[in-house]
């Protein structure tokens, strides 16, 4: 699944985000949704994230799914 729905993301899941200083690399970082900062229901990029470990990015890829 893609980020591109917030919908779909849900605290505590795990996914893979784009990093800002990364975006042109494509380099994706692995971690645990903690809060999601995007209000919109869709964002063509992704919906931007905070992870449990701080930083923010647009989710790439929802890797497990929480009801």
């Amino acid at each position: 699944m893609d980020g591109t729905i917030r919908a779909d993301i849900k605290p505590g899941m795990e996914v893979l985000i784009v990093l800002k200083k990364d975006q042109r690399s494509g380099i994706l970082t692995r971690g645990i949704v903690k809060d999601l900062l995007t209000s919109a229901p869709k964002h063509h990029r992704g919906i931007k994230v905070r992870l449990d470990d701080g930083q923010i990015g647009r989710v790439q890829q929802i890797l497990t799914y929480v009801e």
